[in-house]
Order: C-alpha cells, then sequence, then structure tokens
C-alpha cells in the first residue's frame, strides 16, 4: 500500500515562550515492512539539530528554538510503501536485549484485575498465549474515545472497561510482562480500522516478544495485528516513552495542543 502521510501538532502558549527544546521519534521504522520516501520533518522557527539511531533502532533528531513564540508548529509531510508481514516485524535492527522488556512503568504496573486476567487465559504455545491475550483485552475494554487521559494507567483502563488505543496497549503490555512475555508500546500511524473506516489520529499497539519468532505486533483496540494499513514510528516501554515528540519549553503560562494527522492511500 502506498501512504502519504500528514501530521500536524500546533503548540499554543498563553504565554511566549523563552526557548523550546524538543526530541522527536518521527520518523518511520526501517524494516521488511515499509519502505519511506520524501520524508520531510519541520519545526516552524526551529533549528534541526544532530540525529542518532537509538539502541531500539529508532531514528531521533533534536530541535532548538529561541523565542520568544507564542505558537510552535511540528509538521510532518512524507510517503511509505507498506506491505503485509503478518504483524512479524522483520528485518529490524536493535541492539535492546528483548527480556529489558519485560521491566513495568508506572502506567504498565500490574494490579490484583490485571494479574486475574494475565492467569485466565489459557494457550497452546506462545504465538497462541499473544494472540489470546490480545483478544482478553479486546473483550475487556470497550473502545470509547474521551473517558480516560493521557495519564490513565492499565490498571484503570481495565477496570474502567473502556479507553482508547493507548489503554488498550498498555493493557496488553501489562498481561503480557505478567505471562513473562517481553512487550512494549509502538507509536506510529494508522490508515483505516478493519472495517475500512478512515483513521485520522495517531495511533498506538503492542508488539509482544514471541520465542522463536521475534517482536510481533498486535492492535487489540482494532482486533487485528498490524498489516500494511500501519506505518511503524518507534516503541518504548509505554506511551510516555515512546512518545513521537517530547520537548521542554521555558516559559511560563498555559500550553494548548491541537494535533491533525491525514493518512491517504495513493494511487497505484
Amino acid at each position: 500500500m502506498k501512504l502519504r502521510i500528514s501530521h500536524r501538532t500546533v503548540y499554543r502558549y498563553q504565554q511566549p515562550i523563552r526557548n523550546l527544546v524538543q526530541s522527536l521519534r518521527l520518523t518511520p521504522s526501517v524494516f521488511e515492512g515499509q519502505r519511506t520516501h520524501d520524508w520531510q520533518i519541520d519545526v516552524t522557527g526551529g533549528i534541526r539539530g544532530p540525529g542518532f539511531r537509538d539502541g531500539a533502532g529508532d531514528w531521533i533528531e533534536g530541535w532548538t528554538l529561541r523565542g520568544p513564540a507564542e505558537e510552535v508548529t511540528v509538521s510532518i509531510e512524507g510517503r511509505v510503501d507498506t506491505r503485509d508481514t503478518a504483524g512479524v516485524l522483520r528485518g529490524h535492527r536493535e541492539i535492546v536485549h528483548p527480556l529489558t522488556y519485560l521491566r513495568d512503568s508506572p502506567t504498565t504496573a500490574p494490579d490484583p484485575g490485571l494479574r486475574d486476567l494475565a492467569q485466565s487465559v489459557q494457550a497452546q504455545d506462545p504465538l497462541d498465549l499473544a494472540h489470546a491475550l490480545s483478544r482478553a483485552i479486546s473483550d475487556a475494554i470497550a473502545f470509547r474515545p474521551g473517558v480516560t487521559q493521557t495519564q490513565t494507567t492499565a490498571a484503570e483502563a481495565l477496570a474502567l472497561g473502556e479507553g482508547v488505543c493507548q489503554d488498550h496497549t498498555h493493557a496488553l503490555i501489562a498481561v503480557a510482562r505478567l505471562r513473562d512475555m517481553p512487550a512494549r508500546y509502538v507509536s506510529g500511524y494508522l490508515h483505516s480500522t478493519i472495517d475500512g473506516e478512515a483513521h485520522d489520529a495517531a495511533h498506538a499497539w503492542a508488539e509482544i516478544h514471541v520465542q522463536g519468532l521475534g517482536w510481533v505486533g498486535f492492535d487489540a483496540a482494532n482486533r487485528s495485528c498490524p498489516d500494511e494499513r500501519y506505518v511503524r514510528l518507534g516503541s518504548g516501554f509505554d506511551a510516555s516513552d515512546a512518545a513521537p515528540i517530547r520537548g521542554v519549553a521555558m516559559g511560563s503560562g498555559a500550553e494548548d495542543m491541537d494535533v491533525r494527522v491525514q493518512v491517504e492511500e495513493m494511487a497505484q
């Protein structure tokens, strides 16, 4: 699938900021399932700093901006060719050992509810277990935007029984780790849901390390594994660690953020 992606994040500040430092994880991953073309990142008024590929294989680049500034726009325009690898992350270079991802974070820390759910799932082998855990999270947490916050934990989302892709991903990571399967958070884009409905926001899913197969993606929010509709950006222990944009603005006053994402299929 040939996808054209447009992604804009606009920060508006109540009081002009003096300076801004950002770390951007906004470049598509390099693996057999996707090939990137004409990828442009821009920060209005910003100066691009050095970039590097981290131990997880993600490309990170720094930007700085000298104020005063009342508004800053981070924009991405690009094209990616994708193909279905049945969710398996093939050809991705990284040096972080998979067992590192057995470590909990504040948003994926287990509680009795997550422990009970993790132990209730039966499976024939590790891959079957990963699929069964993903289905269990899909059944336990209904997709409902607006009921959770960015700080909502996996335990809170499970108790509520509702949430968005971030909540499904945190909960799936938690139960996989409880079954001794390394799991991590992946940020990226989704062209459309499995029923063909266009997806107009950034997306997230989990990767679970399956012995003998490697990292495999599971999108519990859409009851599927990533295929050619997905574009992978980067990964981390949780949503905060895998955030596409991280930064510090020097100034006082409140900040407002507006995010617009468009993923279109291009003509062959």
